[in-house]
C-alpha cells in the first residue's frame, strides 16, 4: 500500500531543525499496519493553500488511499492544517480527532488544544496527527483498525 505522509512545519521546511515527525509516522504506521507500506514524503510550510493543493494532488492522483499529516493542528496563527484539510474534504470523520484528544488528554492535559481531524476525499482517507513525535506514537496505533476499515469502505469492499 502507498501512503502519503505530509509534515507541516515552517521551521523544518526552513532547515531550522530536522523533520522528526514524518519519519516517526513511517516507523509507527509500518509497525502497526503489519503489511508492506511504501511512503511518499512531503515537507511543507504552514501555508493553507499550499497544503490544500498538495492534499488535492495526492488524493486526486489516485495512488495513495491514505494521507497522514503531522503538525499545524494547534491554536497558533500559523497552525492551519485542519482548515486546509476541511478545504478539500468531501466527508469529515471527526471521530479520529476526538479519539486522539481522548487518548492524549489522560497523559497531557493540553492535548485538548489539538484541532486534528480526518475525512475523505474521493477514495482517499486523510488523517491529521499532532506534530509531536511522541504523540504520533501514542495516537496512531489505536487508529489503525478504523483506518483499515475506512480504507475497505473507500475501496468498495
Amino acid at each position: 500500500m502507498r501512503v502519503a505522509r505530509i509534515t507541516l512545519s515552517d521551521r523544518a521546511t526552513a532547515g531550522v531543525y530536522a523533520d522528526k515527525s514524518g519519519p516517526e509516522i513511517e516507523r509507527v504506521f509500518a509497525q502497526a499496519w503489519g503489511e508492506a507500506v511504501e511512503f511518499e514524503a512531503f515537507l511543507l510550510p504552514d501555508e493553507r493553500e499550499r497544503i490544500a493543493d498538495t492534499l488535492r494532488s495526492v488524493c486526486d492522483g489516485g495512488g495513495c488511499p491514505l494521507v497522514i499529516t503531522t503538525g499545524g493542528t494547534g491554536p497558533s496563527a500559523r497552525d492551519v492544517t485542519p482548515e486546509a484539510t476541511h478545504d478539500v474534504l468531501e466527508k469529515e470523520l471527526p471521530g479520529f480527532g476526538e479519539a486522539m484528544r481522548m487518548l492524549s488528554f489522560a497523559k497531557v492535559p493540553t492535548a485538548i488544544l489539538s484541532r486534528a481531524t480526518a475525512g475523505v476525499r474521493g477514495r482517499t482517507l486523510i488523517v491529521n496527527l499532532p506534530g509531536n513525535p511522541r504523540a504520533i506514537g501514542e495516537c496512531l496505533p489505536p487508529l489503525v483498525p478504523a483506518i483499515r476499515e475506512a480504507l475497505r469502505h473507500l475501496a468498495g469492499e
